[in-house]
């Protein structure tokens, strides 16, 4: 009963303001004042096509004065992304032209037909070929738009190269951590029960396969040239992987693991060059709305040479000597003997397990 009260309160509030919007045409009309309307209407026009061309004019200086401060000139980072810049170059050209023409004509129209006592009204209530044509043709080039942007889709989040070097991305309130697999080139086994202390990923220790997993903080390295898979999670509430320069983004959803791979083809050297920014990082930042210190989740992704980041990888130690430090071998420990001078890091940390 509330709710039928309430919607007839509304419908009666639309019709008092309707019926006082055409009382007060009328007492208009009554005091003489229909000229003076007619001055405003005409006023009105001129202002139409006035902030028309001014409109144009100021998205042309803008463009002019701010596209060189966006990405686009420095070109997209990653195979893919090229690809997508494509996709978007193409997207913007048809939208964009569709959108001058429109506006134009919406403005013009509002100026030459403006009321006049002259122009006689010509009714045009249907025609089926115009109504197909304006329905067929915008709904064929979206069609196109679509396939492409899903075909890319497809292309990212599909099955990475057997070569590909893979990076799992974790996200939580307000940071990043990023885990490598180690020499069998597996990560391990995670389980949300083992989160605490130095084990802030929640590693299964009990997997071999995470017993040389490699743990970093806010900072990623990987090899230029090389398909990089991304195995994304995250730990309290959804996040986004924004990778704007190689034109990427994947959702971080808790309990929900989710995939992107692509190949960086510039350094990060190489960008402070084509960017002219001597202190250039490619950025790793969130783009979910994820809390009141969203604004400082940030990474950064540092891409090198592949012997750059192997190298930097060598450097590494395992998480496991992080989280049990005393399992960790002691510098300047005896030498070992030829048989266990044979053994894998995996072997050799199993073994000290």
């Amino acid at each position: 009963m509330t709710q039928i009260l309430l919607i007839a309160i509304v419908v009666m509030i639309f019709v008092v303001i309707f019926q006082i919007a055409k009382a007060s045409e009328y007492v208009s009309v009554l005091k003489g004042e229909e000229k003076a309307r007619k001055q405003t209407n005409k006023i009105n026009a001129f202002l139409l096509i006035s902030f028309l061309i001014l409109g144009l004019v100021g998205v042309w200086w803008c463009n002019d004065m701010y596209y060189s401060k966006t990405l686009f000139p420095q070109g997209a980072a990653s195979e893919m992304g090229q690809k997508i810049d494509l996709m978007l170059y193409i997207t913007i050209g048809v939208t964009g032209v569709v959108f001058v023409i429109t506006q134009i004509l919406l403005f013009w129209f509002a100026f030459k037909y403006q009321e006049n006592d002259d122009n006689k009204v010509y009714y045009f209530p249907h025609n089926t070929k115009l109504e197909l044509l304006w329905t067929t043709v915008p709904a064929i080039f979206l069609t196109v738009l679509v396939v492409f942007g899903l075909k890319y889709w497809f292309k990212i989040t599909s099955d990475a190269p057997k070569d590909a070097v893979v990076v799992e991305v974790t996200g939580h309130q307000f940071g990043w951590e990023f885990r490598y697999p180690g020499p069998d080139n597996i990560l391990g086994k995670k389980n949300f029960k083992l989160t605490k202390g130095a084990n802030s990923l929640g590693v299964d220790f009990n997997d071999p396969a995470s017993l040389d997993d490699i743990h970093v903080g806010a900072t990623m390295h990987i090899p230029v040239n090389k398909p990089i898979k991304f195995v994304i999670n995250a730990q309290d509430v959804i996040h986004d992987v924004g990778l704007s320069h190689f034109r990427m983004k994947m959702d971080a959803v808790p309990g929900i693991p989710t995939t992107l791979w692509f190949t960086p083809i510039y350094t990060t050297e190489e960008m402070k060059i084509r960017s002219g920014n001597p202190n250039f990082v490619y950025e790793l930042s969130c783009d979910q709305m994820c809390g009141k210190g969203h604004f400082s989740m940030r990474g950064v992704i540092i891409v090198e040479s592949e012997a750059d980041y192997k190298k930097w990888l060598a450097s590494q130690e395992p998480e496991y000597y992080t989280v049990f430090p005393d399992k960790k071998p002691k510098t300047g420990a005896p030498a070992t003997t030829d048989s266990t001078a044979k053994q894998t890091p995996l072997a050799a940390i199993t073994a000290g397990k």
